[in-house]
């Protein structure tokens, strides 16, 4: 699915970033503390954003590029109002983690990294989220669900429809 980034929708954002860039361009590391400012302004930082970092910058956008990608804390589009993820540490990944997170795929018919059409949910796999005793663990926003099983799946997923 693609999404379109809204300027009208966003403009009030967009100026406040774009005074944020203004502010801090000059810096050491600026691109790393915009991306951070855009990834919190928008949800995401759609190929748009992107573009005006480059310009305002002075970066050429494939580096841009490179770093929201190589970088997990940014995404590229936008998070679902529920955040699912499910823990694929060590702990977790043995007692099934991956058969859990294969379940939530089923259900809501969207892969890692991606958010369902009606915008309502997104999936990310996780590395330890310090809750082992309890593995495998799967969390929705702050809601922490543990010792989940393929079968609570769809239970968990049914609260928050």
């Amino acid at each position: 699915m693609e999404f379109v980034f809204d300027w009208e929708a966003n403009e009030e954002k967009v100026r406040q970033f774009k005074i944020y860039i203004e502010e801090n361009r000059k810096k050491k590391g600026a691109l790393m503390a915009v991306l951070h400012e855009a990834q919190d302004l928008f949800g995401h930082i759609p190929i748009e954003i992107q573009n005006m970092i480059s310009e305002e910058l002075k970066i050429p956008l494939s580096e841009i590029y490179g770093v929201v990608t190589f970088y997990s804390q940014f995404s590229l589009i936008p998070k679902g109002k529920y955040e699912i993820g499910i823990c694929l540490g060590t702990a977790c990944y043995v007692k099934g983690s991956k058969d859990v997170l294969n379940k939530v795929e089923e259900i809501l018919e969207i892969g890692v990294g991606e958010t369902t059409a009606d915008g309502k949910f997104s999936i990310s796999a996780t590395r330890c989220l310090g809750a082992c005793g309890l593995a495998p663990v799967l969390v929705v926003n702050d809601d922490v669900y543990g010792k989940t099983t393929p079968n609570d799946v769809e239970g968990i997923l049914n609260k928050y429809k």
